[in-house]
């Protein structure tokens, strides 16, 4: 009899929108890319390497979304990453001047001197900046699992037609094939959004599971046997597999989780702002408008105003980043033991996070992780760490659900991307989607410019689709920026339409829009048909 009493599966997803300014020398949003690669990419694939030359059998599922891959093989984002990064060196070299080791503020700069050549070395020396060839390799080793995700981060719940989920997925899906050689298992579905008849879609696509929120799968149709523990399977044959609450809310929460401790490192205290105006403005981006510039050296401390933080000890952090991990695995291990008694197998819990929590959001969630991976996987014998594609082929029998509608959102539906701020939105994408499919079934056979026209506005629709833009609206964050971003793209989809309509496609249009947005080139418009 097997000594397992339960089964965890880590799961993060990685993704960020499509932005790429080729028209503008120095962009503000690209720096998002580079910030998640310097903070948690790098961080991560570094982890991943030192558990496979250790010899850790460990399992983590990671979603590569199309977007963000598009992004991270960009010849023209890899050379901007280099002078982002140069320009931080640059900084942090300047800093440690005068600052010795024994000091609380000489620790600080020299641990990030030293991290950041180190991410140089990786990404640089090692990889010639390929990142996505870094991924393919750890995946290639064994222990990760890569989900693709819908093209764009399309929400497919808010889209009007089947055919438009159709393409986001397919789309999602090609991509994957075209990066990996193969065809993905698995799908993170953007916003863990699900809707009856999306798991139709996910089976034409050769799609076997996907993750959902816990109520996808507790207010099913039937309800569900065995509770959060054990994924469910639709009625097209595609597993579901619910979020467990109780271990998501240890990481998640910033209050009640481990990130909030007062040893981790303080996100919103910068030397943007602390440094001298004349100091740091070299490395300010040209508007010389004061932000963040990624070196933080003070640590949250507790309930204390900004000017009142104390030094940040990179030393102390990763000790207490270890302990957290050592509650978290022991943790799961109770959980486990408290369910396996009442199941007939051992009990599931999937505990899914977004991958920027871990090294952006939290610093020490890199650490936190490894340290996670190697206890359960050398000192908790009870507990083993699986995939879903694992858990699939260990062939347990599986409940036939409806999963109910859902997403991971806030209050578990649909609010933050259809409110009073965005819903205007979707008048003009619903349009949009229905014309498309119409193009494509009018023209099943377009050549020349025509298909290069079809082809365009595809990608336009697919952009206009993601979820970002009705995210960042609702958050009131880069309001502006979205809301052009989703004009623009609807835009040169309308104009792309009427030439195509008119029998005279746009050819200067194509060619100009392509060069803007060169993300999926192989994309055919027919996904749409």
């Amino acid at each position: 009899m097997s000594s397992t009493n339960g089964l965890l599966c880590l799961v993060l997803h990685a993704h960020l929108p499509y932005i790429r300014h080729a028209e503008h020398e120095h962009f503000l949003e690209e720096d998002w890319l580079f910030e998640a690669i310097v903070e948690t990419y790098v961080p991560l694939l570094r982890m991943l390497e030192r558990l496979d030359a250790n010899g850790i059998q460990y399992r983590l599922s990671m979603s590569l979304t199309p977007s963000l891959a598009a992004m991270l093989g960009d010849d023209l984002l890899q050379r901007r990453f280099r002078r982002y990064l140069t320009r931080l060196i640059r900084l942090i070299d300047r800093e440690v001047e005068g600052h010795s080791t024994d000091s609380p503020i000489g620790k600080v700069t020299h641990f990030y001197r030293r991290r950041l050549h180190e991410t140089r070395e990786f990404v640089d020396d090692r990889w010639g900046g390929k990142l996505l060839h870094a991924f393919a390799d750890a995946r290639a080793r064994g222990g990760l699992e890569i989900l693709t995700c819908t093209a764009t981060h399309g929400l497919l719940p808010a889209m009007s037609t089947r055919e438009a989920q159709r393409a986001q997925v397919r789309a999602g899906v090609e991509s994957y094939r075209r990066l990996f050689g193969e065809g993905p298992r698995g799908i993170w579905l953007a916003e863990c959004g699900y809707e009856e008849g999306v798991d139709e879609i996910l089976a034409e696509s050769g799609i076997e599971y996907f993750y959902a929120d816990s109520h996808a799968v507790l207010l099913g149709d039937p309800r569900p046997a065995l509770g959060m523990n054990a994924p469910v399977r639709t009625p097209a044959g595609v597993f579901c597999f619910p979020r467990d609450d109780e271990s998501s809310k240890q990481v998640w929460s910033a209050d009640e989780g481990y990130p909030g401790d007062p040893c981790y490192r303080e996100f919103y205290r910068d030397l943007g702002y602390d440094a001298d105006y004349d100091y740091i403005r070299p490395y300010l981006h040209p508007d010389g408008v004061r932000r963040g510039v990624g070196l933080k050296y003070y640590r949250i401390t507790g309930n204390v105003a900004l000017h009142e933080k104390d030094y940040y000890d990179a030393d102390a952090a990763a000790q207490r980043a270890e302990v957290h991990a050592g509650n978290f695995a022991f943790n799961r291990e109770v959980q486990a033991r408290s369910l396996a008694g009442g199941m007939d197998r051992p009990p599931l819990i999937v505990s899914p996070y977004d991958a920027e929590l871990f090294g952006h959001w939290w610093f020490e969630g890199p650490l936190f992780l490894e340290h996670v991976l190697r206890k359960v996987a050398t000192e908790m014998p009870t507990v083993e760490l699986i995939t879903g594609g694992d858990y699939i082929d260990r062939g347990y029998p599986v409940q036939e659900q409806q999963p109910n509608a859902s997403t991971w959102g806030d209050e578990g539906y649909f609010r933050v991307w259809l409110n009073g701020s965005n819903a205007w939105f979707y008048r003009h994408q619903h349009h949009a989607e229905r014309r498309m499919s119409e193009l494509a079934r009018r023209h099943p056979h377009a050549e020349g410019i025509l298909k290069e026209a079809l082809d365009q506005a595809a990608r336009e629709l697919l952009l206009a689709q993601s979820s970002d833009w009705a995210f960042i609206v609702t958050m009131g964050t880069t309001v502006p920026y979205a809301v052009r971003r989703f004009k623009s793209h609807v835009d040169s989809f309308a104009s792309l339409a009427d030439s195509i309509e008119q029998g005279a496609p746009d050819s200067a249009l194509v060619h100009r829009l392509r060069g803007e947005d060169p993300i999926f080139p192989w994309l055919d418009y027919r996904v749409f048909a």
